[in-house]
């Protein structure tokens, strides 16, 4: 009889124990469930900012996002038809210094964070590419981008290839 009563409090408390931790792994905002995304690590104006891809406008490139983020990124052709005044720009490293870029290099660099002007979660790709004999430094803002392509450090290129991109998490804000 004791064994018995004992395993049968020992199943309950699994029970209650596991209904707990199912209530607790449930998460809802008001009406719904929350989603959880992968967000990627970048910089704007000089600042660490979180960001997710959600679709882009070429097929191989939705499908390197798709893996590298492991989160589904879909192809939708006709982003690349949104007018180039809609859109912000993403700076992509081709080469330098080793990191967590798509490319395997540096974190991209955004321009135009929520709240300034020009934001939009629509972004442009521009692949940025250290020129010979230069050695790379990280860079953390378009200024600095700017300023290297002028200085002869750098060169950019437009690819035409457009990617949603919102922010998630930026300086004095966050979604």
């Amino acid at each position: 009889m004791f064994k018995s009563t004992r395993i049968e409090g020992i199943v309950l408390s699994i029970f209650l124990l596991s209904v707990f931790l199912a209530a607790c792994s449930t998460k809802s905002m008001g009406t719904g469930p929350f989603a959880e995304i992968p967000a990627g690590l970048a910089y704007a104006e000089g600042k660490e900012i979180y960001f997710t891809h959600t679709e882009a406008s070429d097929p191989g490139i939705a499908e390197k996002l798709t893996n590298m983020m492991n989160s589904p990124v879909i192809y939708v052709p006709s982003l690349a038809d949104v007018p180039e005044s809609a859109l912000a720009k993403v700076y992509v490293f081709e080469n330098g210094l080793s990191g967590m870029g798509p490319l395997g290099f540096q974190p991209d660099v955004f321009n135009n964070p929520p709240g300034t002007d020009g934001y939009s979660p629509l972004r442009q790709i521009i692949l940025t590419r250290w020129a010979d004999g230069i050695t790379a430094v990280e860079l953390k803002s378009e200024a600095e981008i700017l300023q290297a392509v002028k200085d002869g450090d750098l060169t950019t290129n437009k690819t035409g290839i457009v990617v949603n991109m919102p922010f998630l998490v930026w300086d004095g804000g966050k979604r």
